[in-house]
């Protein structure tokens, strides 16, 4: 790996000839370098990562494996993932090669992240993102097995219980909140089941006041201290809620009490960092469930739905979810109407007899 010293500048730089994805033979040169070391080092690092072999290191492969998936994922899986890597999965497994991480080292590793006391759902979601890792290489780069199917999963989906906010309650809820901007964000989550990302991402154009019809097509994320606006979470969470007259009359108000907002304004943005801060001081206030967060809007919203008989279809279709996974995540919440449906059949059947109450006998000729 040869290297070289620039005397005017008084860095070390390395140049060196590889063969790319194409099979072209390139040459790549790097200045700048304080040390021969760092750049015999990015020599190394950047030749394992041209090369399919697997006896590279686990972190150059990361390396590919982010390059590769950064333009597929939204900012803030990207962002959230990312972070896990270098903080929970990197520290451990940077010291192996690719090809000789066998499932009794994730188990070790496994058996740490448990130690921490970490919840289940977060387990789940760090075990989940060095599975991707090595389902990648087996499936782009010829690793023979994954070793993380061996070595088995951790951690679970179900995390702590889902906290439900009922109607009284969040009536005391909103009669002990700080301000007026405070309600209106929290009666337009509870009542219409929004994402948080989809409420902050609403522009004044997004809200038909005459029709009562809100349009979800954005969603927001604050990334690194920057505003970042993408697409809704799923191709399902493109949708229009219909929201109740009550409701329009609170956003009416709120949008009035504005200055001069613009249709492109982006008219709940600038809550979004005071937004959990404020709903804790309602609770305490009110001594309610300090447990509930912005999100238990939500999950109150469809239970709401569920007392009131709607099928999973409709509120799967008003929250921006499919079927599937409203009966995954709520299910739970049905316990009762199986009984309540077996009453009504009940119910239809003593109404108009639609089967004898003794079943007659067929006469033998």
């Amino acid at each position: 790996m040869p290297t070289y010293y620039d005397k005017k500048t008084k860095t070390w730089f390395c140049k060196f000839y590889y063969t790319d994805y194409k099979g072209e033979k390139k040459q790549k040169k790097k200045r700048g370098f304080k040390l021969q070391r760092e750049a015999k080092e990015f020599e190394r690092h950047f030749l394992e990562q041209q090369s399919t072999d697997l006896n590279m290191s686990f972190e150059n492969f990361v390396k590919l494996y982010q390059d590769d998936m950064s333009p597929r994922l939204k900012p803030k899986t990207l962002h959230v993932k990312n972070n896990i890597i270098e903080k929970k999965i990197l520290p451990f497994f940077k010291q192996y090669q690719m090809n000789e991480v066998t499932a009794i080292i994730i188990r070790r590793w496994q058996n740490e992240l448990i130690s921490q006391n970490y919840s289940e759902a977060y387990l789940k979601k760090i075990n989940g993102i060095l599975n991707a890792i090595f389902n990648h290489a087996t499936k782009y780069y010829d690793l023979k097995t994954n070793p993380c199917t061996k070595a088995g999963s951790i951690g679970s989906h179900k995390s702590k219980k889902m906290q439900i906010c009922t109607i009284d309650e969040m009536k005391t809820l909103l009669e002990n909140v700080q301000d007026y901007n405070d309600y209106t964000i929290f009666s337009t989550l509870f009542y219409t089941g929004m994402r948080k990302d989809e409420l902050f991402a609403l522009q004044k154009k997004d809200i038909d006041l005459d029709k009562g019809v809100i349009h979800i097509t954005k969603s927001y994320q604050r990334i690194n201290k920057k505003d970042v606006i993408t697409s809704p979470k799923t191709h399902n969470s493109y949708r229009d809620v219909s929201i109740p007259q009550f409701l329009v009359d609170i956003i009416k108000q709120y949008i009035d009490n504005l200055y001069k907002p613009k249709d492109d304004d982006y008219i709940f943005m600038n809550h979004y960092t005071k937004a959990r801060g404020r709903l804790k001081y309602a609770q305490r206030k009110a001594n309610l469930n300090p447990e509930f967060t912005i999100h238990s809007f939500r999950h109150s919203h469809v239970s709401m739905l569920i007392e009131l008989g709607y099928s999973a279809l409709m509120i799967a279709e008003r929250i921006g979810d499919t079927v599937e996974t409203t009966l995954k995540t709520y299910s739970h919440l049905y316990p009762d109407k199986q009984i309540h449906l077996v009453n009504k059949l009940d119910e239809l059947n003593n109404s108009t007899k639609l089967v004898p109450e003794t079943p007659q006998e067929t006469k033998k000729p």
